[in-house]
């Protein structure tokens, strides 16, 4: 063999083992990525969790929800686990033993007002005025937050853990159904961030969903973490938030 084949097949071989190790090195980032995501949302390959789907006063499902629903849909199938949708009125379930993503305010999800009282005792929500500025008004501790529908609107988003199993509980908890889409789709590009800032813990943040006539729900900035005045009881002279209506 002379010196130029040498060469030639040396660098076949070099170009082979790079190719190798790069593609390795690849599959092993993308595999450290997706167990960090797995266990952020609590999702391991081949499990079931839980969409609890809300209604709306007339029975049906709000198109921004089903949006909601659909991105949600996404992120778990990205995690290799599979939903079981369950409507709010008959997820009579604990919580822990699975992930549960819960989409919708107290006014038409009643699981929503179940953990609210339970896990979120420092949160109360106006579901009693039918109108004017106190309508789906937000109390988190001593702030208040008020919807302006169209200008200004808030929602919050929850990962909360309980139970014994340890798995977390998801909430989507706007005053309107395009903020609740706007939460699933802040989650779904700041999932990353939020992991790397709370790991495996609770939190819930208060984020203001920006002119919804004009931008849907792309336009979202956080207001606060309100994760400890969310999760103090708060003063007993303060009344307790109105239960979901029935459907």
């Amino acid at each position: 063999m002379n010196e130029d084949l040498r060469n030639i097949v040396l660098g076949v071989v070099a170009a082979g083992v790079s190719a190798a190790l790069g593609w390795a090195f690849r599959t092993y980032l993308w595999r450290r990525k997706l167990r960090r995501k797995q266990a952020f949302f609590g999702l391991p390959g081949n499990s079931e969790c839980l969409l609890v789907v809300n209604r709306d006063a007339d029975g049906a499902v709000h198109r921004f929800d089903v949006f909601a629903l659909l991105e949600l849909s996404a992120l778990i199938k990205d995690c290799g686990a599979r939903a079981q949708i369950l409507r709010h009125d008959v997820a009579q379930l604990g919580f822990g033993e699975r992930t549960e993503f819960c989409v919708g305010g107290p006014f038409s999800n009643r699981r929503t007002a179940a953990h609210l009282g339970s896990l979120l005792p420092g949160v109360r929500i106006d579901t009693e005025t039918a109108t004017g500025p106190e309508r789906a008004a937000f109390r988190i501790g001593a702030e208040h937050y008020r919807l302006e529908a169209g200008s200004t609107e808030y929602v919050l988003l929850a990962r909360l853990t309980a139970g014994e199993g340890g798995r977390p509980v998801f909430l989507f908890c706007g005053q309107r159904a395009v903020t609740n889409q706007a939460a699933t789709r802040y989650l779904a590009r700041h999932h990353e961030k939020l992991a790397r800032k709370h790991g495996s813990g609770s939190f819930v943040l208060l984020l203001k969903v920006v002119n919804t006539q004009a931008y849907g729900p792309d336009v979202v900035e956080l207001v606060a973490d309100v994760t400890r005045t969310a999760q103090t009881p708060a003063p007993a002279d303060e009344p307790d938030p109105a239960p979901a209506p029935a459907q």
